[in-house]
């Protein structure tokens, strides 16, 4: 009998231990999920004002842009604006020459007109 008994005892103590053992690990679980909890929330409010930060200076680099934009257009000086319209007024004038060429559908326009044209142009822009 006192066999038992000590035996009783011993798994008395041993559930004891267990108990015990289970509260520590119960309440090193809460601690963990608190810190976890914690953690995710100075996390996410980190990612919030990272948000916040990049963009207001996507608004400041769009703002930057614009206003280099603007004072990168300066008005053209008129003899500027001049060679700009002679320039487009001699390619809306080649265009027909060129365009058959361009599209594939006919050979490079060669010809004694182009030519006399082209050295014209020269001779009269080196006499200038």
């Amino acid at each position: 009998m006192t066999s038992l008994f000590t035996q009783e005892i011993h798994l008395s103590k041993r559930h004891e231990e267990i108990v015990s053992r289970r509260l520590m690990l119960l309440q090193k679980m809460r601690n963990n999920f608190g810190d976890q909890n914690t953690g995710r929330a100075c996390l996410l409010q980190a990612t919030e004002t990272a948000l916040k930060r990049n963009f207001s200076l996507l608004q400041d680099i769009e703002a930057a842009e614009k206003s280099l934009q603007a004072s990168l257009k300066p008005h053209p000086q008129p003899a500027v604006r001049s060679l700009e319209t002679r320039y487009w007024a001699s390619v809306e004038e080649h265009v027909p020459k060129w365009e058959q060429f361009l599209l594939g559908r006919a050979p490079y326009p060669t010809g004694s007109e182009n030519q006399n044209e082209a050295g014209n142009t020269i001779q009269n822009e080196a006499q200038r």
